[in-house]
C-alpha cells in the first residue's frame, strides 16, 4: 500500500495488489491491478477537530477519538431524515472528534480531495459524498426547474456543501480524467448527466439543443443540460 495523495490533514493510500486471493480468483485480481482497479483508503488526522463520515465508512480509529451521531436535536434529526429520502444520502452521518486517526473502509472508486471554499458552495451528485470537515454545512438544494430534473434524467434534489474545509468524494473516474470548467458569466451545455459536481452559484436548466424542434431532431441531440453563470463544473468523460 502506497500513499498517492495528500491535502491538509487527509492522506489517500492505494493497495497495489490484492494478495488475499484464491487460485480461482488470482487471474482476475492480477488483471484488475494492471487496469488500475485497486482498493483505496482515506486516512484522516484529527487535531482537536471533527470530521463527518458517511455511515458505515469507518474502518478503525486510533487515539482519543470519540464518535457522535452528528444530530443536534429532534428538529435536526427530522430534517436530515427528510433530506435522506430525496437525496439518497444516509440520514445520520457519524461525527468523529478529538485527536487521533480515522481510517476509512477500502473502496474501488477514485478519491477526490476538494476544498469547499474554493467552490463557494459545492453541489454533489448522489453517491459522491464520503466525508468532510464537521464545520462544513450540509443542506439540500432543489433544481432550479422541475424540467431540469425530469428531462435531464437527474434527481430533483442534491446534497450541497458550504463553508470552509476539506471534502472527501468518491469519483467514478480518476481526477486527471475529469474535465473541469471554470465559468465567468458564461454557459456550458452538456449532452447527458455527466456533470458530477458543480458550484451552487450556477443555474442549471434543461433545454433543446436547437431553438426549433426540427433543428433538435436533425442534430440528433435533443435535450442538453445547461449551466449558466460564474462557477466551476466537474464532468466525467462518460455517463
Amino acid at each position: 500500500m502506497i500513499q498517492i495523495a495528500e491535502r491538509g490533514n487527509i492522506k489517500v493510500f492505494e493497495h497495489q495488489r490484492d494478495l488475499s486471493v484464491t487460485p480461482g480468483s488470482a487471474m482476475n485480481a492480477y488483471f484488475a491491478a494492471e487496469m488500475n482497479i485497486r482498493k483505496r483508503q482515506v486516512l484522516i488526522e484529527l487535531k482537536n477537530s471533527g470530521f463527518t463520515v458517511q455511515a458505515g465508512a469507518m474502518q478503525w480509529t486510533a487515539g482519543n477519538v470519540k464518535m457522535g451521531s452528528g444530530i443536534k436535536g429532534v428538529g435536526d434529526f427530522f430534517g436530515k431524515a427528510i433530506a435522506s429520502k430525496v437525496t439518497k444520502e444516509a440520514a445520520v452521518k457519524p461525527e468523529y472528534t478529538g485527536t487521533g486517526l480515522i481510517m476509512l473502509e477500502p473502496t474501488y472508486k477514485y478519491i477526490l480531495l476538494e476544498e469547499v471554499s474554493e467552490w463557494g458552495s459545492l453541489v454533489l451528485e448522489d453517491g459522491l459524498f464520503l466525508a468532510c470537515d464537521s464545520g462544513i454545512k450540509q443542506n439540500v438544494v432543489a433544481r432550479s426547474t422541475l424540467s431540469s430534473a425530469v428531462a435531464g434524467k437527474e434527481g430533483l434534489f442534491n446534497l450541497c456543501l458550504s463553508g470552509s474545509g476539506m471534502a472527501v468524494l468518491e469519483s467514478p473516474v480518476p481526477r486527471d480524467e475529469l474535465i473541469e470548467f471554470n465559468l465567468q458569466d458564461d454557459e456550458v451545455k452538456i449532452d447527458g448527466n455527466m456533470a458530477i459536481a458543480w458550484s451552487n452559484s450556477l443555474k442549471f436548466t434543461v433545454e433543446r439543443s436547437s431553438k426549433s424542434l426540427m433543428g433538435s431532431a436533425v442534430s440528433g441531440e435533443g435535450l442538453v443540460n445547461v449551466y449558466r453563470g460564474t462557477g466551476r463544473i466537474l464532468m466525467a468523460p462518460t455517463e
